[in-house]
């Protein structure tokens, strides 16, 4: 089992990463005083994996109950999060009690959402169970919902008090959720590691053969990289937004869309081919490191094409309701080289237009 920190002074926690995990254990580690556990998962998780780790924690002495919600992105929903709240009060739960977040990034961040609301914050564990949670959305402490105006613009930074990733749950992904997850995987190594990028362009078909040794450097690699960042910039003031390359073009597109019709890391794949488009267009990155970039994103099974019915005004109508938009200025993560990025706020919605005609034609 490998262990990373992410450091937080009084909040810091750890991130457990490895196969057959002791998750009862690992957890009682992570939560000693607590008696009541609600164990919030989805209805294609929850058939899975609950019982077994219902029968874990109760072996650490911890009463467990289940808030089973709809799987999708579609039911990132204030009524989704609201049944978790509901769950919690039926049972009685008090602030001595915690919250066990199952699922991947949506389950996560819905009930990380609502630990941080019940009864103005209760502990939770996040135990990611797709490859875009474990190396993204399950560490940082980011949480929200969405709203039709916007992905994840209701939400607050609440960090959990563990992480346990446990990589025999990514054999279970169908080959759609292993590229998701390759979207977040591959923006790691744009945005800070060009080491990591050549490891994924000599190993990246392996993951989609669950290969361990490939997945453990994957998950370890991109954990080590955002708990840096997010140990230096927590809240986003500064270094953190290099995390939202491909993200601001990603959000429209799942806006466009609609929630669910694209997994997040689909979205974030083509997101950051526009975005490199848009830094080559402006002399930033060199012809090869776009090609190179937009090849990978391919052999991940990620799509690198514009929805026909897409216009580039529409991706300037959604990301204008972006919670990144700052005095009406919409600010850009391009690439400088691989293994680094920056942030531009003097991109003009023209640009962005012309940008999109022209990679559609």
């Amino acid at each position: 089992m490998e262990t990373i920190t992410v450091g937080l002074d009084t909040r810091s926690y750890p991130i457990y990463i490895g196969k057959d995990l002791n998750h009862g254990e690992l957890v009682r580690k992570a939560l000693p005083k607590v008696k009541d556990l609600m164990v919030v998962t989805n209805d294609t998780v929850c058939p899975l994996y609950f019982e077994p780790l219902k029968k874990e924690l109760e072996e650490q002495g911890f009463k467990v109950r289940e808030c089973v919600l709809k799987d999708g992105e579609c039911y990132k929903t204030v009524e989704s999060w609201w049944q978790i709240l509901t769950a919690l009060l039926e049972a009685e739960f008090g602030r001595d009690g915690a919250i066990v977040a199952l699922g991947g990034g949506v389950v996560g961040d819905m009930a990380g959402f609502a630990a941080s609301a019940y009864q103005r914050g209760i502990p939770f564990v996040q135990m990611p169970t797709t490859l875009l949670a474990m190396v993204d959305s399950s560490v940082g402490g980011k949480t929200a919902i969405n709203h039709p105006l916007g992905k994840n613009m209701i939400g607050a930074f609440y960090q959990p008090r563990a992480v346990v990733a446990d990589l025999e749950y990514l054999k279970s992904l169908p080959q759609k959720e292993v590229s998701a997850g390759l979207g977040e995987v591959v923006k790691t190594g744009i945005i800070y590691d060009k080491d990591f990028f050549e490891f994924l362009e000599g190993n990246i078909e392996k993951t989609f053969e669950h290969d361990f040794n490939t997945m453990l450097t994957i998950v370890k690699r991109c954990c080590q990289i955002k708990s840096a960042v997010v140990s230096e910039d927590e809240k986003e003031h500064g270094l953190r937004a290099i995390l939202n390359f491909g993200h601001t073009f990603g959000h429209a597109i799942e806006a466009f869309l609609g929630f669910g019709t694209w997994l997040h890391g689909e979205a974030v794949g083509l997101g950051m081919v526009i975005a490199s488009a848009l830094a080559l267009k402006r002399g930033m990155i060199t012809e090869d490191d776009d090609k190179r970039i937009k090849e990978l994103c391919n052999r991940a099974k990620l799509p690198v094409a514009i929805p026909d019915d897409m216009t580039g005004k529409d991706f300037i109508v959604h990301m204008r309701h972006d919670k990144k938009v700052r005095e009406g200025t919409i600010c850009y993560v391009l690439p400088v080289a691989l293994g680094k990025v920056n942030l531009y706020k003097d991109v003009s919605d023209d640009e962005v237009i012309a940008l999109i005609k022209a990679l559609k034609a």
